[in-house]
């Protein structure tokens, strides 16, 4: 049988489409395992992701002639194909000039906080700036004689109501973290160094400090009224993702792939008074019926 027809035939198993959750699960593996530090006071910890891709979809590279999938081979200019595990690291001084170092040398550059986070300094939410907030983590204990301790810096910091700061080595980079309750646990959240985070006065400068038309703001700040709700992130889906899915289940049960109609463009308004007051008319009515409505229910 060709190759063609058995990726065919082998995909029928499919026809449901790609797979997809509405929440994403705590990741099987943490991604540290260490201590958590404050002061003298230590117990044994695991960090997990608390943020997943796995409902994303992803294309693979497929030959048409085969419907096989590409394999990427690691392939040296001057030789040809190579054994990717005979690969060592190298860092680029100068173009095509490369320092390698060794998984040995690599494991003597550790330190301490490659196996412990040590609690440094505690802040106000409100003093870190969101430009550096990254990525968050759950921060479980990794043994049962570990909850005591836990639970205690747990309950000092909602206490306090204060930030734990501490540094902590991940996937070959000190990372500055961020410790904060949450419900029984604590949360993590890796954050930006300074290096990292562009000056937004920089990126600002070109915009002229003039002051808007003080009517125009006053219609601004009613339509952003008309649009105020409280933030839901399940009423939010990724309907480019949704339509990427139906497509696939269609081209999976051999059905027709129907071109979307195309996006009806909206009105130019030039005139930036006249596109306020149209867009204040055209959604004031609706929005204000709607609100009125959530403030029953919550009076209820």
């Amino acid at each position: 049988m060709p190759a063609g027809k058995k990726a065919k035939k082998k995909s029928r198993a499919h026809a449901a489409g790609p797979a997809h959750t509405e929440q994403a699960g705590l990741s099987k593996r943490p991604v540290w395992q260490g201590q958590l530090r404050l002061s003298l006071v230590s117990c044994p910890v695991a960090l997990f992701g608390a943020t997943s891709r796995s409902n994303d979809i992803a294309f693979h590279l497929i030959n048409p002639e085969t419907n096989n999938r590409i394999r990427m081979v690691p392939t040296d200019p001057d030789t040809g194909p190579v054994d990717r595990a005979s690969l060592v690291r190298g860092f680029e001084i100068t173009k095509n000039h490369y320092v390698i170092v060794k998984p040995e040398e690599l494991d003597a550059v550790k330190l301490e906080t490659t196996d412990t986070i040590e609690i440094e300094r505690f802040v106000d939410a409100a003093d870190i700036d969101r430009m550096f907030w990254n990525t968050p983590y759950f921060l479980l204990p990794n043994e049962k004689g570990a909850v005591e301790a836990y639970t205690v810096i747990r309950a000092a910091l909602e206490e306090t109501g204060r930030i734990a700061l501490g540094r902590v080595v991940m996937h070959t980079r000190e990372r500055l973290v961020a410790i904060e309750p949450r419900d029984r646990g604590l949360l993590v959240y890796t954050l930006r160094m300074r290096d990292e985070v562009a000056n937004p006065k920089t990126a600002f400068a070109g915009i002229p400090a003039a002051r808007p038309d003080k009517k125009m703001v006053e219609i601004a700040k009613r339509i952003i009224e008309q649009k105020e709700g409280p933030f839901e992130p399940e009423q939010f889906k990724d309907r480019y993702e949704a339509a990427l899915r139906d497509l696939i289940r269609r081209k999976d049960k051999g059905e027709r792939v129907i071109t979307a109609e195309p996006v009806e463009e909206r009105e130019n308004v030039i005139d930036l008074m006249d596109a306020l007051k149209k867009s204040l008319k055209h959604k004031g009515r609706a929005r204000e019926t709607e609100r009125r409505i959530k403030r029953r229910a919550r009076a209820r």
